[in-house]
């Protein structure tokens, strides 16, 4: 009798919200479709509470999976890339979901384990590499908020051979956008507009991609996004 194949684990750090109202209560969540993206590539979407790290080490917590997704969410407290001020624009700062977020980051790219980084989780990564972010990309009608837009990959590129395509349509839900480059990281994506969209990083082990979109959004319907989780979920299983 054949058997089912083992799904690989995702590790994916839950978001802190304030109220659901089927829980009642507060609660740990991760967006519905950035779960199901995960399921249709054949992985195992497992959300991973953020503690202190000083209190259970991460790099421990993390060997029991086969790949982590850092998912979206809200900004990452100025301080943490060397900033004096924070603008009036940055918002759902959480110190406890940052210095987890920074160091599930850390352990992944220093243990290889394959890492794919979907918004605020691009700019953690490039934080983590000692990069530095724009802080607003300058208000409504010039952020990245609720907007579709082409954005160009850089030919021969990991996210253009994974996509198939040197161009793709992102759903994107930001205000804030790389400014110095992470050490190690190379662009291989940009909208129109100059704004950073996707990063690889050369010399690093293991697998590695970074979206500055949501890829979750569209994956259901367009296939250049989901092969970003297939191929998360293809490096888990190797």
């Amino acid at each position: 009798m054949s058997r089912t194949p083992v799904r690989p684990l995702i590790a994916i750090p839950a978001r802190f919200c304030a109220t659901t109202s089927a829980l009642r209560f507060a609660a740990e969540v991760n967006a519905r479709a950035l779960i199901e993206a995960v399921w249709r590539a054949g992985g195992e979407p497992a959300g991973i509470h953020p503690a202190e790290p000083a209190e259970h080490d991460v790099a421990a917590r993390l060997a029991r999976f086969d790949g982590v997704l850092l998912p979206g969410g809200g900004d990452l407290a100025p301080h943490r890339y060397g900033a004096a001020d924070a603008h009036d624009s940055v918002y759902d700062v959480d110190d406890l979901q940052d210095a987890f977020d920074l160091e599930v980051a850390r352990r992944a790219l220093e243990s290889g384990l394959p890492l794919l980084a979907v918004c605020r989780g691009l700019q953690v990564v490039n934080t983590v590499l000692g990069g530095t972010l724009h802080q607003d990309m300058g208000g409504p009608g010039r952020d990245h908020r609720h907007v579709r837009h082409p954005v160009s990959l850089a030919p021969g590129s990991a996210l253009a051979r994974i996509s198939r395509a040197d161009k793709v349509e992102a759903s994107c839900y930001h205000h804030q956008h790389i400014d110095r480059l992470g050490e190690g990281l190379t662009v291989t994506a940009r909208a129109a507009d100059g704004t950073v969209e996707g990063v690889e990083r050369a010399g690093g082990t293991g697998w590695f991609a970074a979206v500055q979109w949501h890829p979750e959004d569209t994956a259901h319907e367009d296939p250049a996004q989901q092969r970003l989780f297939d191929a998360l979920v293809g490096a888990a299983r190797a």
